[in-house]
Order: C-alpha cells, then sequence, then structure tokens
C-alpha cells in the first residue's frame, strides 16, 4: 500500500499524526494508497519555513519570479501525459478531461509570467509643492489555498501562480482524495527554480483547514468546495483578520429559446451537463426550455444522444465520455438525489439506475440520468447534484426561465441558447449571476479574466486569476515624499579664491 507524504521545505515528509484516509481507485472501488493528515504541529512547520525563506523571495525581483513560472510551463509541457494519467488514476476522469484539467491551470500560470507588469504601481509627479506621490504593491507574506477533488491541478494553480508571482510563499491543503498532482506540481516548481519553502504541501482535513485558518503567520486563505464549508472559512478567516476568498456551490442554467438550433443546444447539453460526471461547478445541471414545443424538439435531440454516452474507466481510451464519480459516499448521494426527483413527481425519461460495467461492479459509476418536467420546488432543482443528473425544466416564456435563475440562490454560471441578439444582449444584462455564455454552454472565463460566481456560490470581493488575483495576493502601499534643500553644486575644479 503506497503511504502519500506532506511536501515541505523542498522534501517530501512523511505524516507524524498517526491519522490517515484512503485514496481510492474511483474505476475498481479498491483503496490504491494512504493520505497523511497533517495536525496542527506539522502544518505550523510548514509554515515557518514558509516564513523563514518568503522575504528573499521578495525581495527576488518581479521578472526574475517570472522566469520560474515560464520554466514550470515548459515542464508541465513535458510531463503533461504522466500528469493526466496520475490525475485520472485517483479522480476517474477521462485522460482528455484531465490534460485539459492541467491545460487550464498552465494558462493561469502564462498569464502570471505578466507580474512584472501587473505589479506596477503608480506615479505622480508634484502631487504639491516639491512633493511626489508613488504607489507600490508588495506581498502579504506567508498565503494559503484549500482545494477541492474535481480540479486537482487546475485549482491550485489558479491559486499558488499568481501569488507566488506576487512574492508570497503558499501553503496548499488539497482535496486528501486526490493529492497526489499537488505534490507533482511542487516538485515541478522546484525544479523550475522555486526556493525551498515557498511553495509547501500540506495534506490534511478540518483539524489542518482550522490550523490554518486560526494560525496567526497566514496572511490570506483561498477556498473552492460546498457553500456551507466556503460559508465556515470565509466567516472565520475573517474573524482572524485574514484576507478570504471562497467560492462554494453552483446550480447552474441553461435557457434554450425557441429560435436556438437545437442540435447545438443538445451537443451543449451533453458536453455540459455529463462532461467530467457531472463534477464541475460549472457544469449545466438545469435545462430550462422556453415553451413545450421547444422542449420537444430539444428531447427528441437529447435523448438519443445521452442514451449513447460511453461510460468507462480512463484506461478504456479516449473515447469514454466520462468516468467514475469519485466515491462511494458521491455515488449513494448522487442515487438518493435521483429517487426524490421519482417520488416528488419529475418523469425520469433516461434511467440510469440499473447502469453496471462488466468487470468495475465495485467501481463509483453512475449511469447518465435525464428528468423532464422538473419543478423548481424539487430536491434535484435546489440542491447541487455534482453527478451524470440533467433536469429539464419547461416554463411559459423568456421571463419565468429568467426568474428561475435570479431567484435561486447560487449564482456560479448560467447560459442561454438563442439566435435573437436582443434576447441575448438582455439576459446578459439582467441575470444576477457571475459568469454568463450566449451560445456558450461553460462560461470559464479565460486566464486574463476573472472568475467568480454570485450570491451563494462566492464570499469575498475579489475573483480568482486574472487582474483580481494580483490584487488579493498584494498589499498597496502609497508614498508621499518631500526633500527639504541640499548641497547641488557637485565638486569643485577650479582654484579657490579669496574675494
Amino acid at each position: 500500500m503506497q503511504e502519500l507524504t506532506h511536501y515541505i521545505n523542498g522534501a517530501h515528509v512523511k505524516g507524524t499524526s498517526g491519522r490517515f484516509s484512503d485514496i481510492y481507485n474511483p474505476a475498481t472501488g479498491e483503496v490504491q494508497a494512504k493520505c497523511p493528515l497533517a495536525s496542527a504541529a506539522e502544518l505550523d512547520s510548514a509554515v515557518q519555513h514558509a516564513l523563514a525563506a518568503q522575504p528573499a523571495w521578495a525581495a527576488t525581483n518581479p521578472q526574475r519570479r517570472a522566469r520560474v513560472l515560464m520554466a514550470f510551463v515548459g515542464l508541465l509541457n513535458r510531463d503533461m501525459d504522466k500528469l493526466a494519467e496520475a490525475l485520472s488514476r485517483e479522480h476517474g476522469k477521462t485522460l482528455p478531461d484531465a490534460a485539459g484539467d492541467v491545460q487550464r491551470g498552465l494558462e493561469v500560470v502564462e498569464y502570471c509570467i505578466g507580474a512584472p507588469e501587473l505589479l506596477k504601481g503608480d506615479y505622480t509627479d508634484s502631487a504639491g509643492p516639491g512633493i511626489d506621490m508613488y504607489s507600490m504593491r508588495q506581498a502579504l507574506g506567508v498565503t494559503a489555498g484549500i482545494t477541492p477533488f474535481n480540479f486537482p491541478a487546475m485549482i491550485p494553480m489558479w491559486m499558488f501562480a499568481p501569488a507566488i508571482a506576487c512574492g508570497n510563499a503558499f501553503i496548499l491543503k488539497p482535496s486528501e482524495r486526490d493529492p497526489s498532482v499537488p505534490l507533482m506540481l511542487a516538485e515541478l516548481m522546484e525544479e523550475a527554480g522555486l526556493p525551498k519553502g515557498i511553495l509547501q504541501v500540506v495534506n490534511g482535513d478540518k483539524e489542518a483547514v482550522d490550523a490554518i485558518l486560526h494560525h496567526d503567520v497566514s496572511q490570506s486563505v483561498g477556498f473552492v468546495g460546498s457553500t456551507p464549508i466556503a460559508e465556515y472559512i470565509y466567516g472565520t478567516g475573517c474573524a482572524n483578520g485574514k484576507r478570504v476568498q471562497c467560492f462554494g456551490g453552483a446550480k447552474n442554467h441553461m435557457i434554450i429559446m425557441p429560435d436556438a438550433d437545437m442540435d447545438q443546444a443538445a451537443d451543449a447539453l451533453v458536453g455540459a451537463g455529463y462532461g467530467a460526471a457531472g463534477e464541475r461547478c460549472m457544469a449545466i445541471s438545469v435545462a430550462v426550455a422556453v415553451g413545450n414545443d421547444t422542449a420537444d424538439r430539444l428531447l427528441a435531440k437529447l435523448v438519443p444522444k445521452v442514451e449513447a454516452l460511453k461510460v468507462g474507466p480512463y484506461t478504456s481510451g479516449n473515447d469514454v465520455d466520462y468516468g467514475p464519480v469519485v466515491t462511494a459516499a458521491a455515488k449513494a448521494n448522487i442515487g438518493r438525489l435521483v429517487q426524490t426527483g421519482i417520488d416528488q413527481g419529475a418523469k425520469l425519461v433516461v434511467d440510469g439506475r440499473n447502469f453496471n460495467l462488466q468487470g468495475y461492479e465495485d467501481g463509483f459509476f453512475v449511469g447518465p440520468h435525464l428528468f423532464d418536467n422538473v419543478t423548481k420546488d424539487m430536491d434535484i432543482y435546489k440542491q447541487e447534484i455534482f453527478g451524470p443528473v440533467l433536469s429539464t425544466m419547461r416554463v411559459n416564456d423568456y421571463e419565468e426561465a429568467l426568474r428561475l435563475a435570479m431567484d435561486h440562490e447560487y449564482g456560479n454560471g448560467t447560459a442561454i441558447y438563442t439566435r435573437d441578439g436582443d434576447t441575448a444582449r438582455d439576459f446578459a444584462s439582467r441575470i444576477n449571476i457571475g459568469m454568463v455564455g450566449i451560445n456558450v454552454p461553460i462560461p470559464v472565463p479565460l486566464a486574463y479574466h476573472t472568475f467568480g460566481g454570485w450570491k451563494k456560490s462566492m464570499f469575498g470581493d475579489l475573483n480568482q486569476h486574472g487582474p483580481d488575483a494580483f490584487k488579493f495576493y498584494t498589499r498597496t502601499k502609497t508614498i508621499t515624499s518631500r526633500w527639504p534643500s541640499g548641497i547641488k553644486e557637485g565638486g569643485e575644479f577650479s582654484i579657490p579664491l579669496m574675494e
């Protein structure tokens, strides 16, 4: 049985708490490794090493720091297949999807290479008589991030790349369900030239999380996960005087107007609803069809596509559409919610409850489910399922569809499919949701914009990556300077004479 480690001060360090969690192979249901769960003392050790290393890193000019990230990008490209395989082995997502996980993190690293430009301050000459005024952006010190199981490469890089580019040290507490890739990323960062102690990986559970939140050295905390935990981390972190950004759950609606291209809409829903087994915070889990005719036409296109989805382990090849969910508990919860949908009156159009994969009977596979006639009072509508379940709702008009998305407590992402520019423009303007797609099903912004939801999908005032990240991971210092008159004559080169 493989026993994983922490990564502290440039070395793999065995856990000393005596506590471990199991890392499963989601395809077989077998335990494949043990993950150490850090004590508060182990977390403190990582923080102290980070504290010692950070001042010299902050004093390194931004261009030299950016060169480390440039080298890191090259190493990510070199090891892309290796990273994707390790990710798939613990998470279960397909190899192309795993490579995409790494790639979207890599793109944020590429953006952070521009740190010298992004960290420049402002200067005002002669703000007053003989007075100049200027600002500088300086590192916070030791920062931390708590990241989820569903993107074990992307989201750590979304956090540590800008933090480190700004001159901070970073403590990463990845998900204990799939920590191997974060450990590999730390190794690659040091191979790229990062000094020891600047990026540390500490595996753990709530004890490690609380140790981060209550540690008097850590200056900021980033989190991605469920809304209840996001609320807890945000409240506790703020109460302890830290900068905190927390991203929670989602229930993303896609509105299909009568004039939409139904082939495009159906393809989009299949990819966005069932990709990665629905384990994405930007997955589309609710299709809102405007008009019964629209719903009928959509389902006629959608049902055969859903029924044709290929579910299997990542080892079955690149033509697999999605793999297992991450744990047996996740599988059980999805099954429970599907049953509530049936009990509460929704029509199960595609029934994946009896899905069974020969040779992988103990794996955490969930067949695709498609509901019709879902209403807003049903649990499958109100709760985040985080599985391959798509709910179709029927509404009478655009305003009713808009209200559904606006009234839901989550506000991460949304999309509309239409050929009408006026409708699309109105939707983009009025919707109270952070990321909006117009004929784009998963509107995750590219690295040079920012990622963030509204309502109960986000706690904090700054988004992830893009310009917001450089604001989050630095403090602004403003200097007002005035100099008294001094000697301006310089050297004397003539023979001094008596007057």
